[in-house]
């Protein structure tokens, strides 16, 4: 077993951090699914192709996977931590969380 942790973050912590520029959203979903519905201002990055090397410079902000419910986020931010990226935040309960908060997401892609 690893010692690698991942923290869970609120849908409204994720969307304040965003506004204020503190969180880099990775969206790892599928891109059908991104093409359904989207985070705003989430960078996409399929767990399915999933590679640390191409999450881009957070340039000083704390980086948040995400995904539909919160399973691949963690998978997502183990595999960072694995690769020695100091990523282990995510957005507990995925975008069904965040839409269950009231909060807004982009459909058509």
């Amino acid at each position: 077993m690893s010692d690698h942790k991942v923290h869970d973050l609120t849908p409204e912590d994720v969307a304040a951090g965003i506004a204020q520029g503190r969180y880099l959203l990775i969206d790892v979903r599928e891109p059908n699914e991104v093409a359904a519905e989207a985070y705003p201002d989430a960078v996409p990055l399929p767990l399915s192709t999933f590679d640390p090397a191409e999450i881009p410079d957070p340039q000083g902000r704390t980086v948040v996977f995400a995904c539909r419910s919160g399973r691949r986020s963690v998978t997502a931010s183990l595999a960072a931590q694995a690769a020695g990226k100091p990523y282990d935040s995510h957005l507990a309960g995925g975008i069904l969380a965040w839409k269950a908060a009231g909060l807004p997401s982009r459909t058509g892609g």
